[in-house]
């Protein structure tokens, strides 16, 4: 019995022990996710009175999780590579220590950003001058598709910050009397994965080339692949890795879903879901040009509020309809890749990738359209018997499998007599339409273009629920 007692007393106290460790190691997880759970302020990261003013302004309460991890680091004066979500933030994590910097050693010619799009890059100069409206700061933008001499006279001004695309700078370093680098403090590469692509090769090496090399340099983007020979030209000097978010993610709020339908039903099936989303904003990605103006002309035929986006149109009128989208005038933008990237437009519902994209990256930006600065969203993707193989690829990318958009079938089909008579109507109505587009290409006509699509559609009704919410429903009915 005694050494019973003898044993059992050493496996008791063995047991207290561990409950004991047990306990303490809940209190410290508990501890340390309470201390993740105190917000800080834009404040406490360092930043001065005048941009904690700016932010507020802008209704920024509080500094996103890239900005909480980026902004000291920047203040610090180090290089950064920072990788996030879409929506999250990146801009002001990049700017905000920029315009601190600029304040204490004001100058110009200060920092220069550069973006793979020309409406990024427009988006980026309107955040710099919002939060820079209180102390005079000077922007200057250069894209293509916009008056060169205009840029040149905005560069004589010598503003603070340049925002540009690589090719239109590039012209400016080469051609415009006076225009230079040479006393650049800050270099920002938005969306870097894209610049640092084979597309932009050229001209950043050219552009690197006429910069200063002691300078301090942010690379940031929602998906990155390793460069590192390319991240060794642009010079950075041991950089702070930010990660605040896994290498491909998307974020929580943002419900994907996909749906198999057959090449030949797909306008059916993207009819379909806008009517069932009455009154909604959407983004809908295709892989052309052409199939976004031929989709806009279909969904407009059928009494939906569309308006196309793409490379081959002018920048008059890529900004031109995305001023009516944002507006609300109209509720459906057609866009390719070129609107996928950066662009924050706050009242997007939901996003369909009417054509799947070949490179898998491409859809997380795509994605990143919706549910950005913690607002909801929805993702719909349509794959058909051609794109299997390139959704198999996002799948994997984001690791997860998505649930199906539930849809039947025969209902969408009650939709096919409307819609391939709107895609009839359309067909003929841009050939006949083809030869006089042809020989109008300035400015005005561009603006005619777009005023177009606000005009009431004098075609064959839509009897089923518009974007509008109005109409009547087409379940049950067939013509």
């Amino acid at each position: 019995m005694a050494a019973m007692e003898l044993v059992e007393e050493p496996a008791m106290a063995v047991e207290e022990m561990a409950a004991v460790e047990e306990m303490a190691a809940a209190e410290e997880m508990a501890a340390a996710a309470e201390e993740e759970k105190v917000v800080k302020s834009f404040k406490d990261l360092g930043v001065n009175e005048q941009l904690v003013e700016a932010c507020e302004n802008l209704g920024w309460k509080n500094p996103s999780k890239i900005q909480q991890e980026a902004i000291p680091h920047a203040l610090q004066g180090k290089d950064i590579i920072g990788l996030a979500q879409t929506g999250s933030g990146k801009t002001g994590a990049f700017a905000i220590p920029i315009l601190q910097s600029l304040l204490e050693t004001p100058q110009s010619f200060f920092a220069c950003v550069l973006s793979p799009t020309r409406e990024l890059a427009i988006q980026i100069a309107e955040q710099f001058e919002a939060l820079g409206s209180g102390i005079a700061l000077r922007c200057a933008v250069l894209v293509g598709g916009v008056d060169q001499v205009q840029q040149s006279i905005a560069l004589s001004k010598r503003p603070h910050i340049v925002v540009a695309t690589p090719g239109r700078l590039l012209d400016h370093l080469t051609n415009t009397k006076g225009f230079s680098l040479r006393t650049l403090k800050f270099l920002v590469l938005d969306e870097a994965d894209r610049l640092l692509n084979d597309d932009f090769e050229k001209s950043l090496d050219n552009i690197l080339e006429a910069i200063p090399k002691d300078r301090r340099t942010y690379l940031f983007s929602a998906t990155m692949t390793k460069k590192v020979k390319k991240l060794q030209r642009a010079c950075l000097k041991n950089p702070v890795k930010i990660e605040a978010a896994s290498k491909y993610s998307t974020v929580d709020t943002l419900k994907q879903q996909y749906r198999f339908v057959p090449a030949k039903y797909k306008d059916c099936y993207l009819v379909y879901i806008l009517t069932e989303m009455p009154g909604c904003t959407a983004m809908v990605f295709t892989r052309t040009c052409d199939a976004t103006t031929l989709l806009a002309h279909i969904l407009r035929t059928l009494r939906f509020e569309a308006i196309p986006i793409n490379g081959h149109m002018t920048q008059t009128k890529r900004l031109g309809a995305l001023n009516l989208f944002k507006s609300g005038k109209c509720n459906i933008l057609l866009c390719t890749d070129v609107a996928s990237r950066g662009l924050d437009i706050p009242a997007v519902d939901v996003v369909i990738n009417y054509d799947i994209p070949t490179n898998s990256k491409d859809y997380i930006h795509r994605v990143g359209r919706t549910a950005r600065a913690g607002r909801s969203g929805v993702a719909i993707s349509l794959v058909n018997q051609y794109e299997l193989e390139w959704y198999i690829q996002i799948e994997k990318l984001i690791g997860k499998k998505l649930p199906e958009y539930p849809a039947d079938e025969e209902e969408v089909l009650l939709l096919l007599e409307r819609v391939t008579e709107a895609k009839r109507m359309t067909q003929a109505k841009i050939n006949e339409s083809g030869e006089k587009k042809r020989r109008k290409r300035d400015e005005d006509d561009g603006e005619e273009d777009l005023k177009k699509y606000l005009r009431p559609n004098k075609g064959k009704s839509f009897k089923g629920k518009s974007s509008g919410g109005k109409g009547k429903s087409t379940r049950g009915k067939r013509r």
